[in-house]
């Protein structure tokens, strides 16, 4: 599959690589460094990623923009995105030839080519799989700047190598990455530094959550509280992992208010939440997921069943 998709790389002059919306390190890392190994390797080709910029991630990258006309007779890539209706740009619908690369489960099995491997920690990892074959066939160099940003996606996705999708082969990749050109230290305070209002809006999750007896944890943040510690919906990204320190904690969720919707934060411990988050406009992996809500209502009937589900774990 790999030299397939290394293949349609060469026989395609303008390529485009989409990711997910609501992106996080892994979309920008596997995206953006895809882009730089195809960029580096095939300088003659016109190679862009698209999608809605997070600023939050400007330290990685920043997207391209791109006009209509330019989708016409191109390779698409989507990187990240297990279903269409969250891959950023509906415009992938307009090339020529499409490659979906990712590692969730593959329930939307979308694209010309597919490429899921649901037990790569990441698809920065599955990238660098890419760069392998591609050296290995067709005499691929990897810069420093696609180093870094596979190894941001890596660590991104694995919670610093601290969740179970972290294996043998994920630290094998980690060690190659990190004997390339980039000051980690920079990365990491890129990633993980908070400004001191979400310092302030962390301290209120941990004063405020509700704690079943089962260790099910959930907690509301309305427009109204993120106001109140001039927060953005996109900022609490980086306080999704607050809870899983916690001693007893079975499985979380956090929910963000919008103007029209309510984003729903899945995490767990153990038991598998994908399938919850998939009932609600969502979807991911089986610790690590999100969805979306339209009224606290709906978001009660998330709580009782996150409640049910680590109390079946217990």
């Amino acid at each position: 599959m790999k030299r397939k998709i290394i293949e349609a790389i060469e026989k395609y002059d303008t390529i485009i690589i989409h990711r997910h919306v609501r992106p996080d390190p892994d979309a920008y890392g596997s995206q953006i460094g895809l882009k730089t190994i195809i960029s580096t390797n095939y300088p003659e080709k016109n190679v862009y990623a698209v999608g809605d910029h997070d600023e939050s991630l400007t330290f990685l990258a920043k997207p391209d923009q791109v006009d209509d006309e330019t989708f016409s007779g191109a390779l698409i890539i989507v990187t990240d995105t297990a279903n269409t209706e969250r891959i950023d740009d509906n415009r992938y619908s307009t090339g020529d030839f499409l490659v979906k690369i990712d590692h969730h489960p593959n329930d939307d099995q979308y694209g010309d080519l597919l490429w899921v491997d649901c037990e790569a920690s990441s698809v920065s990892e599955m990238i660098y799989e890419l760069f392998v074959e591609g050296r290995e066939y067709k005499g691929w160099t990897l810069s420093d700047e696609a180093a870094r940003l596979l190894f941001a996606g890596i660590v991104g996705d694995t919670g610093r190598f601290i969740f179970p999708s972290a294996t043998e082969k994920t630290f094998e990749i980690a060690g190659h990455l990190i004997r390339y050109k980039f000051n980690r230290t920079e990365l990491f305070d890129g990633m993980y530094e908070k400004d001191h209002k979400l310092l302030k809006l962390q301290g209120y999750l941990y004063q405020n959550y509700h704690f079943d007896e089962n260790g099910a944890v959930y907690i509301k943040l309305t427009k109204e509280i993120l106001e109140q510690f001039d927060a953005t919906p996109s900022d609490t990204s980086l306080l999704v992992g607050s809870f899983g320190d916690i001693k007893g904690v079975c499985a979380w969720v956090i929910f963000v208010e919008e103007d029209c919707q309510i984003r729903v934060r899945l995490r767990s411990k153990g038991p598998i939440i994908n399938e919850l988050a998939k009932k609600y406009n969502g979807g991911g992996h089986p610790l690590a997921s999100g969805a979306t809500v339209y009224s606290w209502e709906e978001a009660d009937k998330v709580i009782s069943e996150l409640k049910e589900i680590c109390r079946k774990y217990k």
